[in-house]
């Protein structure tokens, strides 16, 4: 049976917004290769639903270690409730996500405030993603070729890309290093004609990790933000004056 076509819904943040974020600056230290790959993934109602920009939310909180999974029908709500579920703009999404995140049992896994980053910058970016993963706006087209290639599966290989000025999804980078070393991570195959030892990014979407080379990555890419800390856990119903318990993302290495 052939893999149904996934959904998109991310709107292009006005460029105004873009040009008034502040920057995330590069840390010394970052780690020569990195990847955050949850045990346990969703399409988080993006099978079905526009809401993308959600459910890269709910992949970050599963970046988290130990990991968060936050139910599918719990990412649909959220959507559903911000009137989100089929369409949104990145910044609009991770603003409420500071103050009205994902409940889970008696804790809301909120979002720390964000910073964009320049994903043409191999230094800031690989700095922002060992830090937790960056959330990404991008023209999908080409990605869900690639994506079809292993009908959906985790070990799908992006190369080749044309530039594309229709930003129309949000994915998420949650690593980097070179080609070979992130397919020896997924347990997947470098396709024939594509240099394993060349520098790759590993990008989330669609229930699936894959891994795309810089310039297809760039050539597709529109925005890029980083979360910092990626998650804040408070309680549902905190006491009054009381300080708020507040976790950093930390990563699967």
């Amino acid at each position: 049976m052939p893999v149904q076509t996934p959904k998109r819904g991310a709107i292009p943040t006005p460029r105004s917004a873009l040009a008034a974020a502040t920057p995330h600056m590069p840390t010394i230290g970052a780690p020569p290769h990195h990847l955050m790959k949850p045990k346990k993934l969703s399409m988080w109602g993006n099978d079905v639903h526009g809401d993308c920009v959600t459910a890269e939310e709910a992949f970050a909180k599963a970046c988290h270690n130990p990991e968060i999974f936050i139910r599918e029908a719990e990412a649909i709500a959220w959507a559903t409730r911000h009137d989100v579920l089929e369409g949104a703009y990145l910044t609009q999404v991770m603003t409420w996500m500071q103050t009205d995140g994902f409940v889970k049992g008696s804790t809301v896994y909120d979002d720390g405030p964000y910073l964009s980053v320049d994903w043409s910058n191999p230094a800031v970016l690989q700095s922002a993603i060992s830090h937790g993963p960056v959330k990404i706006g991008v023209a999908a087209d080409q990605i869900e070729r690639a994506w079809h290639t292993t009908d959906g599966k985790t070990g799908w290989v992006a190369a080749g890309f044309h530039s594309d000025p229709n930003e129309d999804h949000c994915v998420a980078l949650c690593g980097y290093g070179t080609i070979d070393w992130l397919a020896a991570q997924l347990g997947a195959q470098v396709p024939s004609g594509v240099a394993g030892s060349q520098p790759g990014y590993a990008m989330f979407t669609w229930n699936s990790i894959g891994i795309i080379d810089v310039p297809s990555m760039t050539a597709v890419t529109h925005e890029a933000w980083l979360r910092r800390p990626t998650t804040v856990t408070k309680p549902v119903h905190p006491v009054a004056n009381a300080p708020a318990l507040v976790e950093t993302s930390k990563s699967h290495v």
